[in-house]
């Protein structure tokens, strides 16, 4: 990993229905990231938030299917120009959200700048729908289908090219709950997804073992998008989106060590921290603790 971070909050939540995901890269920087990281002596530069526009009417913006399209669009144009920027500048960017709409954007940004990008998606669902699969028209609901090149051209298309990732340069991590077009679009295209099905088969260690040796064969970069819901939301209850019998606090200490081992993330993002929902900052704490993890923190 780089030595120098570029810290962006993204303090996004038109992607979903429930208030307060915006607070999420606050919450982050109140449990302690950038001590955290600076510890691990790491040079750490907070570039802020960037601005959300907001609908005449919040939360009541539609186009087609599609809830708040434009606004989250614009949000996305301004975060990847400015991902793609401290990509330039030899940073590593570390983006906090905000609602998973956010990794739109930051994908854009980062993909770029590579010739086979790899992305792991840490999450308790696919992110794979589109417009015409959608039941809610969330778009936190679609990114990953975004940076395949599937849904509207005000999306796949940001900073002018698409798709951002191959489907074979996929692996979702944690998946417990797709939608029927979901599961449709995944054996379409044979990504790679391992379900909770699998971590409980075969354990953490091997999941992420076989991930990491196929991404390293094939991918010249690789980006973390990790979204807290794929965790248990016992143990990470400031989530939007909770779904019962999801991957342990331990788990993802593993994954995010192992990932640090491996020395392929050149890239990440730590969304759906919802401090409204949460209990005495509880989940805000774990994404720190993770990111630790990932940035070489050790127990001894």
């Amino acid at each position: 990993m780089k030595n120098n971070i570029s810290i962006i909050g993204v303090p996004m939540d038109l992607g979903q229905s429930r208030r307060g995901v915006d607070m999420g890269p606050s919450a982050i920087r109140y449990a302690g990231v950038v001590d955290r990281l600076e510890k691990l002596n790491y040079s750490v530069d907070d570039l802020g938030d960037i601005a959300i526009s907001r609908p005449d009417k919040a939360h009541d913006a539609r186009e087609g299917n599609l809830r708040n399209l434009k606004q989250i669009a614009e949000a996305n144009e301004r975060l990847a120009q400015l991902v793609d920027a401290q990509i330039k500048e030899g940073k590593f960017p570390l983006v906090l959200g905000g609602d998973h709409s956010i990794a739109i954007g930051t994908l854009a940004g980062v993909a770029k700048h590579y010739d086979n990008l790899g992305v792991i998606w840490y999450d308790a669902h696919g992110d794979l729908n589109s417009e015409e699969t959608s039941p809610s028209g969330n778009i936190h609901g679609m990114p990953l289908a975004v940076n395949l090149g599937i849904g509207n051209e005000s999306l796949t298309n940001i900073l002018g090219y698409f798709p951002k990732v191959k489907p074979e340069n996929v692996i979702v991590i944690g998946a417990r709950d797709l939608d029927p077009g979901e599961k449709e679009l995944i054996a379409k295209l044979n990504l790679q997804v391992y379900t909770m099905h699998e971590i409980d088969r075969v354990g953490m260690p091997k999941v992420m073992e076989e991930a990491i040796s196929y991404l390293k064969e094939r991918t010249d970069g690789v980006h973390l998008s990790l979204d807290l819901d794929g965790l248990d939301p016992t143990e990470v209850p400031g989530v939007g989106t909770p779904v019962l019998g999801g991957i342990s606090y331990r788990e993802s200490h593993l994954a995010m060590e192992m990932l640090h081992e491996s020395e392929i993330i050149t890239s990440a993002e730590f969304v759906e921290v919802n401090p409204i929902l949460d209990e005495k900052n509880k989940t805000a704490s774990v994404a720190v603790a993770l990111m630790g993890s990932l940035f070489g923190e050790k127990l001894k």
